[in-house]
Parts: structure tokens; C-alpha cells; sequence
């Protein structure tokens, strides 16, 4: 299937799984960067589909997902936001990064934190926008952390 073959193929699937559980709401999509960018407006249910520290919204969006690869898709990649959960998560986390770089600008000390993969993203993105700071992940699965430090001159 075809790129806009996969985005009306998961925009139903998920309206289809969301109406499931009684949410009958309209999914919009786009592509970006060969990602499949589905938003889910507000609801009365959306702390329910969102789930405690996002689990579940993460959850449907590996099933998507998964559901684009078993049927053969071009593009599998799926980032699905609800209620514009990951918007003002990344918003928060862009803000708790910049107080986290001028310590260790402050300092000289390195900050190390323990993030999941899509927040720690997004600190190496706010890194980039300082030339004196560098970013690098260590550890292992949940134990993987992003480690904030100046760079060597």
C-alpha cells in the first residue's frame, strides 16, 4: 500500500479502535518526514486513552503501527498525539532542559536524567541549539539516561 494508502488505512483503523471504547471522534492526519502524524482532538475520555505516563497512548500507537507493517505498508512509522499530550509534554520538557543546561553551564557539572526516548529526543534537539553543550545517551532500556554536559574545548 501506497503512502496516502497507509494514512487512510490507520486514520480508519484508529477511528474504528477509538470508537471501540465509545469515542467516536475524527482523526487527523499528515505525513511528515515519512512519519504518519495522526491527532486525536480532546475528549471527555482523553486521560483515559492517554493513560498513566502515556502508556497507553503509546501502546495504540506501536498497535498502529504494527497494523501498517502485518498489511504490507510503505510508511510504518506512526506518531500519534492526543489532546495534544505530547505537544505540551515536549513543551515542559523543553523548558526543565533549559534550566538543566544553565546548571551545568553555571556549575561545569554534567546533569544526568533519566527520560523515556521520545522526552530525551527532544533535550538533544534543545542541545543543538547551544554551542558550548553536548548530549549523549547511556544505559540500557529503562534504564537509558541522557547525560547534559559542556563541551571539551
Amino acid at each position: 500500500m501506497n503512502s496516502q494508502e497507509s494514512v487512510e488505512f490507520v486514520s480508519k483503523y484508529l477511528e474504528d479502535t477509538l470508537s471501540f471504547f465509545g469515542v467516536n471522534t475524527t482523526v487527523s492526519a499528515s505525513i511528515n518526514d515519512d512519519v504518519i502524524e495522526l491527532v486525536v482532538p480532546t475528549t471527555e475520555d482523553s486521560s483515559l486513552l492517554i493513560g498513566r505516563g502515556a502508556e497507553t497512548l503509546r501502546a495504540i500507537q506501536y498497535m498502529l503501527s504494527t497494523a501498517l507493517r502485518n498489511h504490507g505498508a510503505e510508511l510504518v512509522r506512526v506518531n500519534l498525539d492526543i489532546a495534544e499530550y505530547k505537544k505540551q509534554r515536549a513543551e515542559k520538557i523543553t523548558e526543565q532542559a533549559r534550566e538543566w543546561i544553565e546548571g551545568v553551564r553555571e556549575t561545569g557539572d554534567s546533569h544526568v536524567a533519566r527520560l523515556n526516548a521520545a522526552d530525551r529526543r527532544v533535550v538533544h534537539q534543545l542541545a543543538t541549539e547551544y554551542s558550548d553543550i553536548q548530549t549523549f545517551s547511556e544505559g540500557e532500556g529503562r534504564d537509558r539516561a541522557i547525560v547534559i554536559a559542556q563541551k571539551s574545548s
